[in-house]
C-alpha cells in the first residue's frame, strides 16, 4: 500500500481514486482480520463484505474526518464498529420478537434472583418482592413496552435490531422504554417502595 498523508488519503478518495480506494479496502480486510481473529464464524469473504460496507460509510463521512489520529486509524475503527454491529444483529436474525412474546420463562425479575445462600427470611423477602414486581408489570406496563423491556434489558438484544424487529425507531424505541421504566418507578413509588427498597432486598 501507498504512504499517504491524511491529507493526501482525503484528496485522493475524493477523487476517487482507484488505487486510494483499492489500498484502503485491502488496508481495512487486513485489520479486521486482526479485530475479528477471535469471531470463529468470520470467513474471508465476511471480512470483504464488512470491509465493503464500512467503505461506503467511509466515504460518506469525509468531511466528519478531523485530523485528530491517522486517517487510516480513523478509517478501522469504522470498520470495526461496522463489523461488530453488524455480527451483533446476525445473532439475533433468528430469533423472535413472538417467542419472547410467547415464552412463559422469559421474564425481567427470574427466579434465580432470590439467593439460595440467604437465610429463610431474606429468601421469603426476596421472592415477595419479585412476586410485586412482576405484578406490578403485568398490571402497568403495555405489551409493547413489557416486550421492549424483555428484548432489550433481558435478552440483551441490540436496541436498533428491537426497532428493526418492532417496526419502529432508535428514538421512539428509547421513548417507549424510557416510559415503560417511568411508568414502574410511579407505581413503586404509590405502592412505598423506593428503587432503594427494592435493590436493599437484594443485596
Amino acid at each position: 500500500m501507498i504512504e499517504r498523508t491524511n491529507q493526501e488519503w482525503l484528496a485522493a478518495l475524493r477523487g476517487p481514486d482507484r488505487k486510494a480506494l483499492s489500498d484502503l479496502r485491502a488496508f481495512l480486510v487486513r485489520g479486521l482480520r486482526y479485530a475479528l481473529a477471535g469471531q470463529s464464524n468470520v470467513d474471508e469473504a465476511i471480512r470483504e463484505d464488512f470491509a465493503q460496507d464500512a467503505m461506503l460509510k467511509i466515504l460518506a463521512n469525509l468531511d466528519s474526518f478531523r485530523g485528530e489520529s491517522r486517517f487510516t486509524t480513523w478509517a478501522l475503527k469504522i470498520a470495526v464498529r461496522v463489523a461488530f454491529t453488524e455480527l451483533r444483529r446476525r445473532r439475533w436474525r433468528d430469533v423472535s420478537l413472538n417467542g419472547l412474546r410467547e415464552s412463559p420463562g422469559i421474564t425481567l425479575f427470574p427466579d434465580t434472583l432470590v439467593d439460595p445462600t440467604a437465610g429463610p427470611e431474606q429468601q421469603a423477602l426476596q421472592t415477595m418482592m419479585l412476586d410485586t414486581l412482576r405484578r406490578i408489570i403485568a398490571e402497568e406496563l403495555t405489551d409493547k413496552q413489557r416486550l421492549a423491556l424483555v428484548a432489550a434489558r433481558v435478552q440483551g438484544m441490540p436496541l436498533e435490531e428491537v426497532a428493526r424487529r418492532m417496526g419502529t425507531n432508535r428514538n421512539a424505541l428509547y421513548k417507549l422504554l424510557h416510559d415503560a421504566r417511568q411508568r414502574l418507578k410511579n407505581r413503586l413509588q404509590a405502592e412505598g417502595l423506593s428503587p432503594e427498597d427494592v435493590l436493599g432486598v437484594f443485596s
